[in-house]
């Protein structure tokens, strides 16, 4: 819950000016009242417009909602679901998620699919057990083919505003468990092509030893993507 309209439309256009040429996918997930002008301002470029969450029902009288049909109308076929700040403020469950995946899925968005550990967890060794949960109940219900349309995004909770790091090493670690339940659970081809990013505290001066772990395939950037110049380090990290 950052950035006014104008804040949002001067960013973008920090941003358009400076991005680096590269191969990375540019993901901007602005507050739903700037969605479409963020649509519009970014057509014609290589940056992707996602909003931060959706309804998981198609339509109804849901007050202060915004349906699936409503981001497609705006052109906006990215959605982020299970962000952290979700599952924490507002009691999003893993059933509540997969509900929301299947009418993602349905109306062909793609889903930037977010989970991870909080504090306590990690203190009582219980992260990997969490993350299985989170993934199997919310996630891997779904078909096959399905897979083409998710992006996975860890985000430990714990390193997030607590004043605690998480490592590269760390962060290798639990992407190394993640890809090896899709393995397991899903498919090898799955397993190899899926993109699975980290979420914990990216900045200029750490992104590219985190990116260079093997099995780390890019970064869900929250604080440092409200300053232009920080993103672009970011994204010159991949």
């Amino acid at each position: 819950m950052n950035n006014d309209s104008q804040q949002t439309e001067a960013l973008l256009t920090e941003l358009l000016a400076k991005k680096p040429d590269t191969t990375a996918k540019i993901v901007v997930a602005p507050s739903f009242i700037n969605l479409q002008a963020a649509v519009q301002q970014t057509a014609g470029t290589n940056i992707i417009v996602a909003a931060q969450n959706m309804h998981q029902a198609e339509s109804g009288a849901f007050t202060g909602e915004v349906s699936v049909g409503m981001l497609k109308s705006i052109k906006v076929n990215t959605v982020i679901l299970g962000h952290s700040e979700r599952r924490a403020y507002f009691g999003e469950t893993n059933a509540l998620l997969a509900q929301k995946v299947n009418t993602a899925l349905k109306h062909n968005l793609t889903i930037i699919f977010c989970f991870g550990e909080e504090l306590a967890d990690r203190q009582s060794g219980n992260h990997f057990n969490v993350v299985e949960s989170q993934l199997k109940e919310g996630l891997f219900h779904i078909g096959e083919s399905d897979w083409s349309s998710v992006v996975l995004a860890y985000e430990p909770v714990w390193a997030i505003g607590t004043g605690e790091t998480a490592s590269p090493e760390q962060a290798q670690e639990m992407h190394a468990f993640i890809r090896s339940l899709l393995h397991s659970n899903i498919g090898s081809k799955i397993a190899e092509e899926t993109s699975i990013l980290y979420g914990g505290s990216v900045k200029p001066d750490n992104a590219a030893e985190i990116f260079s772990k093997p099995d780390v395939d890019g970064g869900l950037i929250g604080g440092a993507a409200l300053k232009a110049d920080d993103f672009i380090g970011i994204i010159n990290g991949i």
